[in-house]
């Protein structure tokens, strides 16, 4: 899952950048709205959590923005400003979901999980091939019954490589899906990954590499 925060508390951004990544997710962080314009023009996300009270250009007309798109992301507001008419200001204004300041993070990621599955070019719940089956939301991958012990990281690329199936994802797709923009793309971290989660997967061989293509799901 790909998440574009807009944040321009730097520390809480910091935090947040974190804890999010920690739970699988790629995530951009913009610190103003100017800068999160120019990421929307260039990145695809499933999920912008959006302050309100942004530098640069409003969050309210951010989110105005961001719905008038086709096959636009899903905003979650994240704001100070928690009164009644303010929550009905911000989901009026388009924004799919609405968190108050302070929030409890696992709040936060149940309700990114909740929103990434109701976009509509969302796909299924539960994610099956070659005897895979991997539920995004309970983080449970089992393979012809097999549980499998991932890390967050190897569930992450997984569940990449299920979304595109049968499609191949090249090693840069798998950087930028996975792991953040500002990821190397010289760094054999992705081959790393993938040899440590074809080991779990175990035989059949579950993964195809094809050189200067890219990896993906190869059923029987």
């Amino acid at each position: 899952m790909r998440v574009l925060l807009v944040e321009d508390a730097r520390s809480l951004a910091a935090v947040l950048v974190e804890g999010l990544s920690d739970q699988g997710m790629a995530v951009d962080v913009a610190y103003d709205g100017l800068e999160a314009a120019a990421k929307l023009d260039v990145n695809a996300y499933d999920v912008v959590v959006l302050d309100r009270d942004l530098p640069g250009i409003h969050g309210d007309t951010l989110c105005q923005m961001i719905t008038d798109r086709d096959d636009r992301a899903m905003v979650l507001m994240l704001t100070a400003a928690d009164s009644p008419m303010d929550r009905v200001a911000g989901l009026t204004l388009g924004a799919d979901d609405y968190l108050a300041k302070p929030f409890h993070f696992p709040e936060l990621v149940l309700r990114i999980h909740s929103l990434a599955r109701r976009r509509p070019s969302a796909r299924p719940r539960t994610l099956r091939a070659a005897g895979i089956e991997l539920d995004p939301l309970c983080r449970t991958v089992t393979r012809d019954g097999r549980h499998l012990d991932l890390s967050v990281k190897e569930f992450a690329l997984l569940e990449a490589l299920l979304r595109a199936f049968p499609a191949f994802l090249s090693a840069e797709d798998l950087l930028e899906q996975v792991w953040d923009e500002y990821a190397n793309p010289l760094t054999n971290t992705v081959t790393v990954t993938i040899g440590r989660l074809r080991r779990k997967l175990g035989e059949p061989a579950a993964i195809t590499t094809t050189p200067g293509v890219g990896y993906r799901i190869t059923a029987p």
